[in-house]
């Protein structure tokens, strides 16, 4: 499993680029996504390297990432998410199953991160990129 989180907003973007983002499901600036790790998402991130940060991600951060901020797809079903079936359904599912079969939205608005980021540079000093398991550390600093 892999968490895409978009980092640079719409301004100056290439349309390729954007169509790339938009293909994703990632929007706005701090959305993220939860995809399954296929050649052609690899190819999309390789891509998009320079306006998002991903890595894998576990599973209690996924668990905890759908519980607080889980979106259900209809009004009436506000804070009706049990977040550990819906992680466990979604890893578990041998098919190409999104979120939205299992009653939530496909992507996650998240907070700025607490402490803030290095938004212009690449993995090591900053946030772009490929941060490997540090994703998670990231993710919980924007829940």
């Amino acid at each position: 499993m892999i968490a895409i989180i978009r980092i640079k907003g719409k301004v100056g973007i290439r349309k390729d680029v954007e169509e790339t983002l938009n293909r994703l499901r990632l929007r706005r600036k701090y959305t993220c996504v939860v995809v399954r790790e296929k050649k052609e998402i690899l190819g999309m991130l390789k891509k998009v390297k320079d306006y998002v940060a991903y890595g894998k991600i576990d599973k209690k951060t996924f668990v905890e990432l759908v519980k607080k901020r889980g979106l259900p797809l209809k009004r009436q079903d506000k804070g009706k998410i049990d977040a550990e079936k819906v992680v466990r359904e979604f890893i578990e599912s041998k098919t190409e199953k999104k979120l939205d079969n299992f009653g939530i939205k496909n992507f996650f608005r998240l907070h700025p991160p607490r402490g803030g980021i290095k938004s212009k540079e690449h993995f090591p000093k900053g946030v772009l990129g490929n941060n490997k398991e540090k994703i998670n550390d990231l993710i919980k600093r924007m829940l």
